[in-house]
């Protein structure tokens, strides 16, 4: 999932060569997350737009549309969060304010995406060469390589859109999230009868625990 790739600064599955820095980044990485949609909006958005890839996935050629489409966004944003409030603030009030606001999205942002996939329960298998094709079919991999929090949360469910019912959102991409509710007993049943692991977490601080748990593990040379 690209919206946990964070490179090198930290080891996210097992798979991922160690680095010494690695050892701490289950103190630092809340740092890292603030900084998420700040770096997201700078650099991460161009990258993807020059590179023609998300990760390693090359993107469909853009049309003059999507061209138009990208530099229109961005001249908007510029304008509306940055030369404006400049303007009216000057360079310390704005750079303040950003810097805050962009440092709590940031952190939400990261911290929703990471206790999805990057918990104790959930996989990391590795595609098979030279076909580069993942050993499982598509379904079982979202559901392995996936984990919800806090579904009974109706407050959770709100604030973040249903993307606690990861899985779901994961298999049924293009269906509300107000049903997610319903379509997850639909498939809590079905991954009992195929024998799957449904990877769930009753809290939001209860999946905190196995994200920080998971990358204490990671943080480990030697484990593998």
């Amino acid at each position: 999932d690209d919206d946990i790739e964070v490179g090198a600064l930290m080891r996210m599955a097992p798979n991922q060569k160690h680095y010494i820095l690695h050892r701490f980044q289950h103190i630092y990485f809340w740092v890292l997350y603030m900084l998420l949609y700040i770096f997201w909006i700078f650099y991460t958005d161009y990258k993807k737009y020059f590179s023609k890839k998300i990760g390693s996935v090359p993107l469909k050629k853009m049309t003059i549309g999507d061209h138009l489409e990208f530099w229109i966004v961005k001249l908007y944003h510029a304008a509306v969060f940055i030369i404006i409030p400049v303007y009216m603030l000057g360079w310390v009030s704005w750079l303040v304010g950003f810097f805050v606001t962009g440092c709590f999205a940031g952190f939400i942002l990261s911290i929703v995406f990471q206790l999805a996939h990057t918990v104790t329960e959930t996989e990391f298998p590795v595609a098979i060469q030279p076909e580069n094709v993942m050993p499982d079919e598509f379904a079982a991999h979202q559901i392995m390589t996936t984990a919800n929090f806090a579904t009974k949360s109706k407050v959770v469910s709100w604030l973040v859109g249903g993307l606690n019912f990861q899985i779901e959102h994961h298999l049924f991409p293009k269906i509300s999230h107000v049903h997610y509710p319903a379509i997850s007993k639909i498939v809590k049943k079905t991954c009992a009868d195929f024998k799957l692991k449904y990877n769930e977490y009753p809290t939001v601080l209860s999946a905190i625990q196995a994200h920080v748990l998971h990358l204490k593990s990671l943080s480990k040379p030697g484990f593998a």
